[in-house]
């Protein structure tokens, strides 16, 4: 199994702890605002020894910042020092497979060995701004073929007679290295699969992958799709066994009610997109007197029940009792709330009941 596959464990959590990132944008904040808090979160949770920091991809949804992953992650990589930086994800079929593989190819020549590279289907949007992003071409996409050109992108290492072997190459990559008489010095990130479904944990299997399951979005669907992963996999010269990181939504601060503030005002605002509404996080104060209707107040309760809320201590508590319940090799955390204070004090928290190491330097 490759080691780079693998977290590292800090403190005394069951496993690695990473950190799953949107720059969210809450209502009154503007997005530089955001990004600085997402760079000083990511500085934050590399001195605390946290294994993963990743950028979700998102567009045309103004309370979240991360609509380019790639440049924000640039940044990260003079910001940071150890912790490993990805995508989580990269929506494949919003773009050409050279591209990923370009960018990706970049940011890994930046920060040797701190890369990764997450891979989604899902367009990260709404349907209509789908279409803008693809060109109208949604439901046409042939997504494992797009997945397989990317990786012979990444590995410069295309099949007999494909048009672009040997005549089309990702630079920076194995073949620039190549030319250049270098022999075996780009290394390439690896590539995760990520999903909220069965399909992209069956594929995983089939390609001997790592999995990421977002169990912030669907955790009803949790049990089943790691089932299929594990069930189906097959070994690699990636990886001889699977290997599966759980991301799950979390809000902890220093007493339960602030929490339930925080989580209600995300579950807001995720209320607000099931009816077609922009996503902005309301703040707290502007949740709580929102006139709710019993079918909002049913959706919310929905998005809120997945949602690990309370103080840091119960907050771990059910992450571990979510790890040992899915035997994650890894767990994830996405902080959802509306303040970026209240989001930092929520890693802290938890890094704080972990023991996580609070490292200078």
């Amino acid at each position: 199994m490759s080691s780079r596959i693998f977290g590292m464990r800090a403190g005394n959590a069951p496993v690695p702890i990473s950190i799953l990132d949107f720059a969210m944008a809450g209502r009154g904040s503007m997005a530089r605002e955001a990004l600085n808090a997402s760079i000083e979160l990511a500085k934050l949770v590399d001195r605390r020894g946290f294994s993963r920091y990743w950028v979700a991809e998102h567009h045309s949804m103004p309370g979240v910042t991360t609509s380019s992953p790639p440049l924000l992650l640039a940044r990260l990589v003079g910001e940071t020092k150890r912790i490993r930086l990805g995508a989580g994800d990269m929506m494949l079929p919003n773009f050409p497979p050279l591209v990923v593989a370009e960018q990706f190819g970049l940011l890994a020549s930046m920060a040797p060995g701190r890369i990764d590279l997450g891979i989604g289907r899902a367009p990260g949007t709404d349907m209509t701004t789908a279409v803008a992003l693809r060109r109208g071409q949604i439901g046409t996409e042939d997504f494992p073929a797009q997945l397989m050109e990317l990786l012979a992108f990444l590995d410069a290492d295309f099949p007999a007679g494909n048009p672009y072997g040997g005549r089309v190459n990702a630079v920076p990559g194995p073949w620039q290295d190549r030319e250049n008489g270098i022999p075996r010095s780009f290394e390439r990130p690896p590539v995760w699969l990520l999903g909220s479904s069965g399909y992209s944990a069956q594929l995983a299997a089939h390609l001997g992958f790592p999995f990421a399951f977002a169990a912030h979005l669907a955790d009803e669907n949790l049990e089943i799709a790691l089932d299929l992963y594990r069930s189906s996999f097959r070994p690699s010269a990636i990886l001889d066994r699977p290997y599966v990181i759980v991301s799950s939504g979390v809000m902890a601060a220093d007493d339960e009610h602030e929490a339930r503030r925080q989580s209600w005002a995300y579950s807001h605002a995720m209320m607000r997109m099931s009816q077609g509404k922009s996503f902005v996080v309301p703040t707290p104060e502007e949740a709580e007197i929102y006139p709710y209707t019993s079918r909002e107040r049913q959706i919310i309760g929905m998005w809120d029940a997945k949602t690990m809320v309370g103080t840091g201590e119960q907050v771990v508590e059910k992450l571990n009792a979510r790890q040992k319940l899915t035997d994650a090799d890894e767990m994830m955390i996405l902080n959802l709330g509306h303040t970026p204070s209240a989001i930092h004090r929520s890693t802290e928290l938890i890094a704080d009941i972990y023991c996580m190491p609070d490292r200078e330097g």
